[in-house]
């Protein structure tokens, strides 16, 4: 099989989709380019359970620990073959779910974080702090190995405009926990101005969804950015903008598929 010159990977917050909403978003994450889909905000649900099938069916690699009742988490979807990355969050493991893929250059690890919201209960607070601090202990070290995470983390970054007096210091201190692990933000490598991934009833803007790549990874970074049409297109398709991550690695690995938008009659493609 041939490789292709990039391995690009999206990562997109469901919002927990009904099935016809799901269908929706079937259409439009078959169309993208990128080869991993990284969907968070999943459920044990009709409409996931949709997405599960339709992109199984179609002969792609779906990885989706499924969350339990009441519960959020996420889903790998990829047009190439995939081995399962064990995370080492024991808290909510369904929250941090991870894949390798093979590279012309080795092996390539995706992680996608969906954590926690909270409100102001000490509840609430205590779940999302206690996920965070897991995250911290057990992920690995961005100095080493090629590995991009990413996903919704609910989370901002210190220097974040407007600042928000609802956030606390254990939530900043996560973000900054990447870089004193080795890992550097792909959005910023790339912009310095604000933009926002979710915006509120009254218009404020979060950037809750990010990607960190690793130091070996940062030289083969192409680019990153928002996608915001999924939010902002007039039949929105979800609540959040997707955020891309172009990698100048080539993928070794590609599967047999079919369009999971029309399985049943779809010729193969080779991707």
């Amino acid at each position: 099989m041939t490789s292709q010159s990039t391995c690009d990977v999206l990562t997109f917050n469901l919002n927990n989709p009904a099935c016809a909403r799901a269908e929706r978003q079937l259409d439009y994450l078959a169309a993208r380019p990128e080869p991993i889909l990284v969907l968070t905000e999943t459920a044990d649900s009709a409409g996931c359970d949709l997405l599960e099938s339709r992109f199984s069916e179609a002969g792609y690699s779906v990885t989706f620990p499924r969350p339990g009742r009441g519960e959020r988490g996420v889903m790998i979807v990829s047009r190439l073959e995939t081995r399962p990355l064990e995370c080492g969050v024991g808290y909510l493991p369904h929250r941090a779910v991870g894949v390798s893929v093979d590279t012309g250059g080795g092996a390539l690890e995706v992680v996608g974080l969906y954590v926690p919201s909270r409100d102001a209960t000490e509840s609430k607070k205590e779940r999302k702090r206690r996920f965070l601090e897991e995250c911290r202990q057990v992920l690995p070290s961005g100095k080493e190995g090629a590995r991009v995470i990413l996903g919704d983390f609910n989370v901002l970054e210190p220097g974040h405009s407007p600042r928000y007096r609802f956030f606390q210091r254990f939530e900043y201190d996560f973000y900054d926990w990447f870089g004193q692990a080795g890992y550097a933000d792909a959005f910023r490598t790339h912009w310095a101005g604000s933009e926002y991934s979710w915006v509120g009833r009254t218009g404020d803007g979060y950037r809750y969804d990010h990607a960190f790549v690793s130091a070996p990874l940062l030289g083969e970074l192409l680019g990153c950015s928002y996608v915001h049409e999924p939010r902002t297109m007039d039949d929105r398709l979800t609540d959040h903008s997707a955020l891309t991550v172009q990698l100048a690695v080539a993928a070794t690995t590609p599967r047999l598929v079919t369009d999971p938008r029309r399985a049943e009659e779809s010729a193969l493609a080779l991707f």
